[in-house]
């Protein structure tokens, strides 16, 4: 199948034996129009602290926001986090790894975007401290003057320096790193090595994740509709979170294990994987 064909292949049923990664706005969360205002819920983090207890650790997060965020997010659990579309990791042993771009260049494109955003209400500068980002969710009829924008401050820091697209977003960060790279120095890894790959994510920026997983032999996972190379679909966000929590079964005890699944069971994951928006 190419690039562009939609897949609606069943997810098979799940096992302790796979390492699960994550994007998390448009995937474990609903996007909001101001990325401050996500939230994850108590169902969320005892789903992952579930998860995690279940498979031994082998849980991630690859994100574009900074690991910091995460955190916040989840303040009872200490994730591997690859942040910034890993241009920051934390390892499931703690160490935490950055790839920096030239030192004092990143204030050039700070300089022109607050100008920017100061001019045009609506635009919204977020500022991840390695990576800069450009939102105009709420203002997506400036979405070209977006894109020139941030292609003149990345003309102007320099060739150390990339844009990354995404939804209604286009990003500023330091070149040579992708999600795709970042799941594989995790699989690379205690606990993750060993194990097969499933990454959940719903943006352009995902697509290098996918690539990655699908090479690996993988589940990848798409969120939602549109051109992917994921070989797997789930709906929404809801859907994700629905088919995680069977994953687990009614139970989340401390077993380590994720339960058998009965034929019953794997049906469901089947209307799962076949659940798409129109």
């Amino acid at each position: 199948m190419t690039h562009g064909q939609r897949r609606r292949l069943a997810l098979p049923a799940p096992s302790r034996d796979w390492a699960f990664f994550f994007d998390l706005d448009g995937t474990l969360v609903e996007i909001e129009s101001v990325p401050t205002r996500v939230h994850a819920d108590a169902e969320l983090r005892a789903l992952i602290a579930s998860l995690a207890l279940a498979t031994n650790g082998a849980v991630a997060v690859i994100t574009g926001r900074p690991i910091t965020d995460i955190d916040a997010l989840f303040p009872d659990l200490r994730l591997p986090v690859a942040g910034q579309h890993g241009v920051e990791r934390r390892t499931a042993s703690g160490v935490v790894l950055h790839q920096a771009g030239a030192a004092g260049a990143l204030d050039v494109a700070r300089h022109m975007l607050g100008d920017v955003v100061r001019r045009h209400a609506g635009l919204m500068l977020e500022d991840k401290g390695l990576s800069l980002a450009l939102h105009y969710r709420q203002t997506p009829r400036l979405a070209s003057y977006a894109h020139r924008v941030m292609h003149a401050a990345r003309n102007a820091v320099g060739d150390e320096y990339c844009l990354q697209r995404g939804k209604r977003v286009v990003e500023l960060k330091p070149a040579g790193r992708n999600k795709g790279i970042a799941l594989s120095e995790f699989m690379q890894e205690h606990p993750f090595s060993g194990r097969m790959p499933l990454f959940i994510g719903d943006d352009v920026t995902d697509e290098y994740a996918f690539l990655v997983v699908n090479s690996l032999g993988g589940l990848s996972v798409k969120v939602g509709g549109g051109r992917t190379a994921a070989r797997h679909q789930l709906a929404s966000v809801t859907a994700v979170r629905r088919w995680l929590s069977q994953c687990l079964g009614p139970s989340q005890d401390a077993t380590n294990t994720i339960p058998d699944r009965s034929s019953r069971e794997r049906a469901a994951f089947d209307h799962l994987a076949h659940d798409h928006s129109a």
